[in-house]
Protein backbone atom coordinates (compact mmCIF):
# COMPACT_ATOMS: atom_id res chain seq x y z
CA UNK A 1 0.00 0.00 0.00
CA UNK A 2 1.79 3.16 -1.14
CA UNK A 3 1.77 5.80 2.11
CA UNK A 4 0.75 8.99 -0.18
CA UNK A 5 -2.66 7.11 -1.07
CA UNK A 6 -3.27 5.63 2.71
CA UNK A 7 -2.45 9.87 3.58
CA UNK A 8 -5.27 11.23 1.07
CA UNK A 9 -7.31 7.78 2.48
CA UNK A 10 -6.98 8.77 6.11
CA UNK A 11 -7.89 12.34 5.41
CA UNK A 12 -11.20 11.09 3.06
CA UNK A 13 -12.30 9.23 6.13
CA UNK A 14 -11.66 12.01 8.79
CA UNK A 15 -13.52 14.75 6.60
CA UNK A 16 -16.47 12.97 5.18
CA UNK A 17 -15.79 13.78 1.52
CA UNK A 18 -13.74 14.32 -1.48
CA UNK A 19 -13.82 18.30 -0.98
CA UNK A 20 -12.81 18.75 2.24
CA UNK A 21 -10.12 16.21 2.44
CA UNK A 22 -8.54 18.17 -0.86
CA UNK A 23 -9.11 21.16 1.01
CA UNK A 24 -6.98 19.50 4.15
CA UNK A 25 -4.29 18.36 1.78
CA UNK A 26 -4.44 21.34 -0.54
CA UNK A 27 -5.16 18.52 -3.19
CA UNK A 28 -8.01 19.20 -5.86
CA UNK A 29 -11.57 16.87 -5.40
CA UNK A 30 -10.44 14.80 -8.33
CA UNK A 31 -6.76 14.23 -7.70
CA UNK A 32 -7.80 13.12 -4.28
CA UNK A 33 -10.54 10.88 -5.69
CA UNK A 34 -8.20 9.18 -8.46
CA UNK A 35 -6.15 8.23 -5.34
CA UNK A 36 -8.72 6.73 -3.28
CA UNK A 37 -10.18 4.80 -6.96
CA UNK A 38 -6.09 3.66 -6.99
CA UNK A 39 -6.30 2.31 -3.81
CA UNK A 40 -9.36 0.58 -3.97
CA UNK A 41 -8.26 -0.86 -7.22
CA UNK A 42 -4.91 -2.26 -5.61
CA UNK A 43 -6.48 -3.69 -2.93
CA UNK A 44 -9.71 -4.95 -5.13
CA UNK A 45 -12.38 -3.88 -2.00
CA UNK A 46 -14.73 -1.09 -2.07
CA UNK A 47 -13.62 1.34 0.87
CA UNK A 48 -16.52 4.28 0.94
CA UNK A 49 -20.11 4.23 -0.34
CA UNK A 50 -20.39 7.03 -2.52
CA UNK A 51 -24.27 8.87 -1.67
CA UNK A 52 -25.60 12.49 -2.25
CA UNK A 53 -24.73 13.11 1.60
CA UNK A 54 -21.60 12.23 1.52
CA UNK A 55 -19.17 9.04 1.78
CA UNK A 56 -19.20 6.54 4.39
CA UNK A 57 -16.57 4.32 4.88
CA UNK A 58 -17.63 0.50 4.20
CA UNK A 59 -16.52 -2.51 6.51
CA UNK A 60 -13.55 -2.57 4.88
CA UNK A 61 -12.59 0.72 5.21
CA UNK A 62 -13.04 0.74 8.43
CA UNK A 63 -10.89 -1.77 9.41
CA UNK A 64 -8.13 0.14 7.49
CA UNK A 65 -8.69 3.63 9.30
CA UNK A 66 -8.67 2.39 12.78
CA UNK A 67 -5.07 0.89 11.87
CA UNK A 68 -4.16 4.06 9.70
CA UNK A 69 -5.64 6.56 12.40
CA UNK A 70 -2.67 4.39 14.91
CA UNK A 71 0.04 4.17 12.48
CA UNK A 72 0.08 7.85 11.44
CA UNK A 73 -0.76 8.63 15.27
CA UNK A 74 2.45 6.85 16.41
CA UNK A 75 4.37 8.63 13.67
CA UNK A 76 3.04 12.23 15.03
CA UNK A 77 4.79 11.09 18.25
CA UNK A 78 8.00 9.93 16.56
CA UNK A 79 8.37 12.80 14.13
CA UNK A 80 7.22 15.00 17.61
CA UNK A 81 10.65 13.68 19.63
CA UNK A 82 12.57 13.19 16.49
CA UNK A 83 12.08 17.39 16.23
CA UNK A 84 12.85 18.09 19.66
CA UNK A 85 16.49 19.69 20.41
CA UNK A 86 18.45 17.23 22.21
CA UNK A 87 19.67 20.58 24.16
CA UNK A 88 16.70 22.64 24.86
CA UNK A 89 12.78 22.18 24.10
CA UNK A 90 11.66 22.72 20.59
CA UNK A 91 8.96 22.12 18.02
CA UNK A 92 5.31 22.48 18.63
CA UNK A 93 3.10 21.50 21.45
CA UNK A 94 -0.99 20.60 20.90
CA UNK A 95 -2.47 21.47 24.57
CA UNK A 96 -6.52 20.84 25.33
CA UNK A 97 -8.37 22.18 28.00
CA UNK A 98 -11.68 23.56 28.77
CA UNK A 99 -13.18 26.54 27.15
CA UNK A 100 -13.47 28.19 30.88
CA UNK A 101 -9.61 27.35 31.93
CA UNK A 102 -8.11 27.89 28.85
CA UNK A 103 -9.38 31.34 28.24
CA UNK A 104 -9.82 32.95 31.83
CA UNK A 105 -6.56 31.51 32.75
CA UNK A 106 -4.32 29.74 30.57
CA UNK A 107 -4.18 31.95 27.37
CA UNK A 108 -3.37 35.60 29.87
CA UNK A 109 -0.22 33.78 30.91
CA UNK A 110 1.05 31.65 27.96
CA UNK A 111 3.22 34.75 26.75
CA UNK A 112 5.74 33.82 29.51
CA UNK A 113 5.81 30.50 28.77
CA UNK A 114 6.53 31.41 24.79
CA UNK A 115 9.17 34.04 25.72
CA UNK A 116 11.22 31.66 28.37
CA UNK A 117 10.93 28.88 25.70
CA UNK A 118 11.25 30.28 22.24
CA UNK A 119 11.94 27.56 20.29
CA UNK A 120 8.61 25.97 21.03
CA UNK A 121 5.20 27.02 19.15
CA UNK A 122 1.60 26.45 21.00
CA UNK A 123 -1.52 24.91 19.42
CA UNK A 124 -4.14 26.08 22.04
CA UNK A 125 -7.11 23.76 21.60
CA UNK A 126 -9.94 25.12 24.04
CA UNK A 127 -12.76 22.04 23.54
CA UNK A 128 -15.31 21.26 26.54
CA UNK A 129 -15.69 17.62 24.92
CA UNK A 130 -12.60 15.69 25.61
CA UNK A 131 -10.05 15.21 23.28
CA UNK A 132 -8.57 12.01 21.88
CA UNK A 133 -4.50 12.05 23.34
CA UNK A 134 -3.84 8.56 22.14
CA UNK A 135 -4.85 9.25 18.77
CA UNK A 136 -2.74 12.46 19.30
CA UNK A 137 -5.75 14.86 19.04
CA UNK A 138 -3.52 16.58 21.08
CA UNK A 139 -0.34 16.05 22.96
CA UNK A 140 -0.95 17.57 26.65
CA UNK A 141 -4.60 17.57 28.50
CA UNK A 142 -5.77 19.97 31.08
CA UNK A 143 -8.52 18.02 32.92
CA UNK A 144 -11.22 18.76 35.46
CA UNK A 145 -10.94 15.08 36.87
CA UNK A 146 -8.80 12.48 36.90
CA UNK A 147 -8.49 10.71 33.46
CA UNK A 148 -10.32 7.17 32.86
CA UNK A 149 -7.37 5.62 29.97
CA UNK A 150 -5.05 3.68 32.21
CA UNK A 151 -2.11 4.46 29.85
CA UNK A 152 -2.22 8.22 29.83
CA UNK A 153 0.38 10.07 32.53
CA UNK A 154 -1.28 12.31 35.05
CA UNK A 155 0.04 14.74 36.93
CA UNK A 156 -2.28 16.50 39.57
CA UNK A 157 -1.93 20.21 39.56
CA UNK A 158 -4.43 21.72 42.00
CA UNK A 159 -7.41 21.60 43.71
CA UNK A 160 -9.74 24.12 42.10
CA UNK A 161 -12.67 25.45 44.82
CA UNK A 162 -15.99 27.58 43.77
CA UNK A 163 -16.61 31.57 45.02
CA UNK A 164 -19.91 32.49 45.44
CA UNK A 165 -19.64 36.13 44.00
CA UNK A 166 -21.78 39.55 42.68
CA UNK A 167 -20.89 42.82 41.40
CA UNK A 168 -21.31 45.83 43.70
CA UNK A 169 -23.78 47.21 41.75
CA UNK A 170 -25.52 43.78 41.91
CA UNK A 171 -25.81 44.01 45.84
CA UNK A 172 -26.22 47.47 46.31
CA UNK A 173 -29.47 47.06 44.17
CA UNK A 174 -30.67 43.59 45.61
CA UNK A 175 -28.95 43.13 49.27
CA UNK A 176 -26.33 41.07 50.27
CA UNK A 177 -27.43 37.53 50.80
CA UNK A 178 -25.89 35.93 54.06
CA UNK A 179 -27.29 32.77 54.43
CA UNK A 180 -27.75 30.00 51.52
CA UNK A 181 -31.72 30.00 52.00
CA UNK A 182 -31.40 33.42 51.35
CA UNK A 183 -30.30 32.80 47.63
CA UNK A 184 -34.09 31.57 46.94
CA UNK A 185 -34.74 35.74 46.71
CA UNK A 186 -31.92 36.49 44.19
CA UNK A 187 -30.65 36.13 40.86
CA UNK A 188 -28.90 33.11 39.77
CA UNK A 189 -26.39 32.51 36.75
CA UNK A 190 -25.94 29.08 36.14
CA UNK A 191 -24.45 26.62 33.44
CA UNK A 192 -27.88 24.24 33.36
CA UNK A 193 -27.70 21.12 31.47
CA UNK A 194 -25.14 22.19 29.10
CA UNK A 195 -22.04 22.53 31.01
CA UNK A 196 -18.28 21.33 30.63
CA UNK A 197 -17.62 18.63 32.43
CA UNK A 198 -16.47 19.22 35.29
CA UNK A 199 -18.25 17.75 38.50
CA UNK A 200 -21.43 19.50 40.36
CA UNK A 201 -20.80 22.51 38.66
CA UNK A 202 -24.65 23.70 39.14
CA UNK A 203 -24.17 23.24 43.07
CA UNK A 204 -25.36 26.69 43.36
CA UNK A 205 -29.23 25.96 42.67
CA UNK A 206 -28.75 22.74 45.46
CA UNK A 207 -27.14 24.87 48.26
CA UNK A 208 -29.59 25.06 51.35
CA UNK A 209 -32.46 23.65 49.48
CA UNK A 210 -34.08 20.24 49.78
CA UNK A 211 -32.54 17.30 47.20
CA UNK A 212 -33.92 17.56 43.98
CA UNK A 213 -35.65 20.74 44.35
CA UNK A 214 -33.09 23.09 42.63
CA UNK A 215 -33.45 26.79 42.08
CA UNK A 216 -34.13 28.22 38.64
CA UNK A 217 -32.08 30.48 37.04
CA UNK A 218 -32.27 33.88 35.73
CA UNK A 219 -29.88 33.27 33.20
CA UNK A 220 -28.48 29.62 32.17
CA UNK A 221 -24.77 30.00 29.62
CA UNK A 222 -22.57 27.47 28.87
CA UNK A 223 -19.58 29.62 28.84
CA UNK A 224 -18.04 30.84 31.71
CA UNK A 225 -16.55 33.47 30.16
CA UNK A 226 -19.73 34.65 29.16
CA UNK A 227 -21.08 33.81 32.92
CA UNK A 228 -18.39 35.85 34.11
CA UNK A 229 -19.55 38.87 32.19
CA UNK A 230 -22.81 38.65 32.86
CA UNK A 231 -22.06 38.88 36.76
CA UNK A 232 -19.91 41.86 36.32
CA UNK A 233 -22.68 44.07 34.51
CA UNK A 234 -25.11 42.85 37.20
CA UNK A 235 -27.47 40.53 36.08
CA UNK A 236 -27.29 37.79 38.67
CA UNK A 237 -24.84 36.20 41.44
CA UNK A 238 -22.72 33.14 39.97
CA UNK A 239 -20.26 30.79 41.12
CA UNK A 240 -16.48 31.19 39.64
CA UNK A 241 -13.37 29.37 39.93
CA UNK A 242 -10.56 30.35 41.99
CA UNK A 243 -8.26 30.71 39.15
CA UNK A 244 -10.71 33.32 37.56
CA UNK A 245 -11.12 35.20 40.81
CA UNK A 246 -7.63 36.19 40.74
CA UNK A 247 -7.94 38.73 37.46
CA UNK A 248 -11.19 39.87 38.58
CA UNK A 249 -10.38 41.69 41.75
CA UNK A 250 -13.64 44.24 41.34
CA UNK A 251 -16.14 41.10 42.07
CA UNK A 252 -17.60 40.89 45.75
CA UNK A 253 -16.94 37.45 47.03
CA UNK A 254 -20.34 36.39 49.24
CA UNK A 255 -20.99 34.08 52.05
CA UNK A 256 -17.34 32.67 52.24
CA UNK A 257 -17.66 30.31 54.55
CA UNK A 258 -20.04 28.19 52.68
CA UNK A 259 -17.73 25.56 50.65
CA UNK A 260 -18.41 24.23 47.21
CA UNK A 261 -17.27 21.46 45.43
CA UNK A 262 -13.49 20.65 45.12
CA UNK A 263 -12.86 19.91 41.90
CA UNK A 264 -8.89 18.26 41.04
CA UNK A 265 -7.14 19.25 38.01
CA UNK A 266 -4.64 17.09 36.02
CA UNK A 267 -2.26 17.46 33.49
CA UNK A 268 -2.70 14.77 31.07
CA UNK A 269 -0.39 13.34 28.74
CA UNK A 270 0.38 9.76 26.93
CA UNK A 271 2.99 7.49 27.92
CA UNK A 272 4.64 7.97 24.67
CA UNK A 273 5.46 11.71 25.40
CA UNK A 274 7.20 10.55 29.20
CA UNK A 275 10.80 11.85 27.75
CA UNK A 276 9.54 14.78 25.42
CA UNK A 277 11.20 17.94 26.86
CA UNK A 278 8.84 20.38 25.76
CA UNK A 279 6.04 18.32 27.53
CA UNK A 280 7.83 18.47 31.22
CA UNK A 281 8.79 21.94 30.96
CA UNK A 282 5.15 23.12 29.81
CA UNK A 283 3.94 21.12 33.25
CA UNK A 284 6.81 22.28 35.12
CA UNK A 285 5.29 26.28 34.02
CA UNK A 286 1.75 25.40 35.20
CA UNK A 287 2.55 24.04 38.54
CA UNK A 288 5.09 27.36 39.07
CA UNK A 289 2.01 30.08 37.72
CA UNK A 290 -0.69 27.99 39.49
CA UNK A 291 0.86 27.78 42.83
CA UNK A 292 0.48 31.56 42.70
CA UNK A 293 -3.21 31.23 43.55
CA UNK A 294 -3.24 29.85 47.07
Amino acid sequence: MDWDKLRVFHAVAEAGSFTHAGDTLNLSQSAVSRQISALEEALQVPLFHRHARGLILTEQGESLNRTVREVFAKLAITEALLTESKEKPAGRLKVTTTHGFGSLWLAPRLHMFLEAYPEVTVLLLLDDAELDLAMREADVAIRMHAPKQPDLIQRHLMTMQWHICASPEYLKRHGLPKRPEELDAHRLILFGNHHPPVPDINWLAEVGRRPGNPRRAVLEVNSLQAQLLAIRSSAGIGAIPDYAMSDNTDLVRIMTDLKGPKIDVFFVYPEELRNSKRVAVFRDFLLARLAELH
